[in-house]
């Protein structure tokens, strides 16, 4: 186990690694995952132990499982071992383990776990202090006002993020304040979270009129802070004056949450027809409509936009949102409409994935397998693994199962070992996932070959 094998898992496991081991410890397999992390030395595996170890108490054992990991001095790995340190009550050598070394090239990630362990060990005022000797950088600042949040602290806070919000409405051009720019929206939410929403709603109402050439963040935060308190009408006029685009959403929402449709359609309708280029507009009225279960409205404002073969495209988004709905046969309806140039630019590009996708999802999964398996083999990207996915929809694991156990790489790895999962298998399922060196040596193979694959071919 090392730094460098740690950091490429980290890169590399993405979000399937991490639902496997998920539910794995929903299945109840801590002792799995314990003994798999130990000798395979996997990130994943560890993580999960110790989130399910800790939820039971059991602070022994998390330590050591941990233990090894932090031992490298891993970033993640520390942070996560002084959890279970201060879990134990174990507080000075939990600081000990994440405190800061001279020259730490982590120095942000460092600096905010020292502050975090400080604030879980209740020495909320040293985790104010470490933040307050780095407030020059904006991942410093915006910490400060995360890991404080419901700690009693709002006023001393304040007294460190208003000389610097003052400062940047005073000169937002200067080097300081161009490096701190969001530095008011910091000071509004420590504001509104303290009980002082009124402060924070002039401060940033006149944040916005001023219009210091900050990003539209600034109109973005005043809109959301506005909804947030109800203040309806001045939403209104924001999202109807100069700086509406930011405003947009937020308005919409509000109007919603209110029960106030009818407004928050007529409004996105004026707004389409007072644009050139209305797609987000138009986009945002489809989920309104859909939300409302008003399906086919929804797509009459969209469907316009099904054959442009730009950017504008709403096909996509709209077959999405009727599958959520479980319209599954609409969307697949209206993808079949499309004409004959749309067809033909982006059949195999996406539509035909969506549709395989859909006919599984609404129990046409033999009638999507025929269509797969019509095809060449070098015609269709990850075959195999679509027509087993298929199969598993159908019910048939056993026939996914063995579809999918010659494959190589990890996506078919993971696939595999959600199904055995599935099944019950839980040892077979990780014993499936290959090794972190035996997945580097893939991974280095594939990019030799693909290297070889584009080099000229002669020489000079």
């Amino acid at each position: 186990m090392n730094v460098d094998d740690l950091e490429w898992q980290r890169t590399h496991n993405g979000r399937v690694l991490t639902q496997l081991v998920d539910s794995l410890v929903e299945h109840g397999c801590l002792d799995l995952l314990v003994e798999t992390a130990r000798e395979r030395g996997d990130w994943a595996c560890a993580q999960a132990a110790v989130r399910g170890l800790s939820a039971q108490g059991e602070w022994e054992r998390a330590w050591e499982v941990i233990a090894p990991f932090a031992a490298t001095g891993w970033r993640p790995a520390v942070r996560a071992g002084a959890d279970v340190l201060l879990g134990l009550g174990r507080t000075s050598q939990a600081l000990d383990l994440v405190r800061p070394q001279d020259g730490d090239e982590d120095g942000y990630d460092a600096w905010r776990d020292y502050a975090e362990v400080l604030v879980g060990a209740g020495r909320v005022d040293e985790a104010v202090d470490v933040f307050a000797a780095r407030l020059w950088d904006m991942r410093m600042l915006w910490a400060l006002v995360e890991v404080t949040e419901e700690r009693g602290h709002d006023e001393r806070v304040l007294e460190l993020l208003t000389p610097i919000a003052e400062e940047v409405r005073r000169d937002p051009e200067q080097p300081r304040a161009r490096a701190l720019w969001a530095a008011p929206s910091a000071q509004s939410r420590v504001l509104e979270r303290s009980g002082r929403a009124d402060e924070a709603l002039r401060l940033r109402a006149e944040d916005v009129v001023a219009d210091r050439g900050w990003p539209s963040d600034t109109v973005d935060d005043y809109a959301k802070l506005l909804a947030r308190h109800g203040r309806l009408e001045e939403l209104r006029e924001l999202a109807t004056g100069p700086a509406r685009y930011n405003a947009v959403r937020p308005y919409v929402a509000a109007l919603e949450a209110a029960g106030r449709f009818d407004e928050a359609e007529d409004y996105l309708r004026g707004l389409i027809a007072a644009t050139p280029y209305p797609g987000n507009y138009e986009s945002r009225l489809m989920e309104l409509l859909m939300r409302q279960g008003r399906t086919e409205d929804a797509l009459q404002v969209v469907e316009h936009t099904f054959d442009d073969l730009y950017d504008g495209n709403l096909l996509q988004a709209a077959m999405i949102l009727l599958a959520e709905q479980g319209r599954h046969d609409r969307a697949l309806e209206i993808a079949a409409q499309r004409s004959p140039e749309y067809l033909t630019e982006n059949e195999k590009f996406w539509i035909r994935d969506n549709r395989w996708w859909l006919m599984g999802e609404s129990g046409r999964c033999r009638e999507a397998t025929a269509e797969v398996e019509a095809l060449p083999e070098g015609e269709v990207d990850d075959r195999e693994l679509t027509i087993a996915w298929l199969l598993a929809q159908d019910g048939r694991l056993d026939d996914a199962i063995a579809r999918l156990r010659p494959l190589p790489g990890i996506r078919a790895a993971t696939d595999l070992a959600g199904l055995l999962v599935r099944q019950g298998k839980y040892a077979e399922a990780l014993s499936v996932i290959p090794d972190v060196a035996t997945r580097r040596e893939e991974e280095r193979r594939f990019w030799t070959d693909r290297a070889q694959q584009t080099e000229p071919a002669g020489g000079l």
